[in-house]
């Protein structure tokens, strides 16, 4: 579990110049790791550095400590989770708008499965990976489909959506990590 403090401290660093317009908060960061975790391309922290700042190469070639550290531990509980067969918890924000920090979390995992989708389709049946994904799309806003946008506009379907999301990550991290 993070501090407090490690989360202030990744979203310092997010939020820095010259990528922070374009960074994921923390709840896309938390996305990412996620999707890192459950699918079945394990990312290094200098992937998920990338994709968490929309940057092409890391600034020096080097990331910073404490986001090496806080990524590894956040892969480290989210596995632990999975392996002992528990739901893992998307974090919540202290205040201000639930809906809009899922969708930040969504809009991180879906950036990291669009990123390696050819690997997520190929390592899994690809119907089976697209239904487990249906939440995480649809509550994402990257994508303009009416029927996403219905759902999206309804706060009930949006709340089952959401509702759902534990046990799609459960049963991809199965799909991709379970012995056959």
């Amino acid at each position: 579990m993070l501090s407090n403090s490690d989360i202030e401290a990744l979203e310092d660093i997010l939020f820095a110049e010259p990528w922070g317009d374009d960074a994921l908060d923390f709840f896309g960061l938390h996305g990412v790791v996620c999707a890192s975790v459950v699918g079945p391309v394990e990312l290094s922290a200098e992937d998920i550095f990338r994709l968490a700042t929309a940057t092409e190469q890391v600034p020096g070639g080097e990331i910073p400590e404490v986001f090496r550290r806080s990524v590894a531990q956040l892969s480290k509980d989210m596995a632990h989770a999975l392996d002992m067969g528990q739901a893992l918890e998307l974090p919540e924000p202290e205040d201000g708008d639930p809906m809009n920090a899922l969708e930040n979390w969504s809009a991180g995992f879906v950036e990291t499965f669009l990123e390696h989708e050819e690997e997520w389709l190929e390592a899994a049946s690809e119907e089976e990976t697209a239904d487990l994904m249906v939440p995480m799309l649809t509550l994402s806003g990257l994508f303009d489909d009416e029927d996403f946008q219905k759902v999206r506009n309804s706060d009930k379907l949006s709340r089952q959506m959401a509702d759902a999301i534990p046990d799609s990550l459960t049963d991809l991290y199965l799909l991709f990590h379970a012995p056959d």
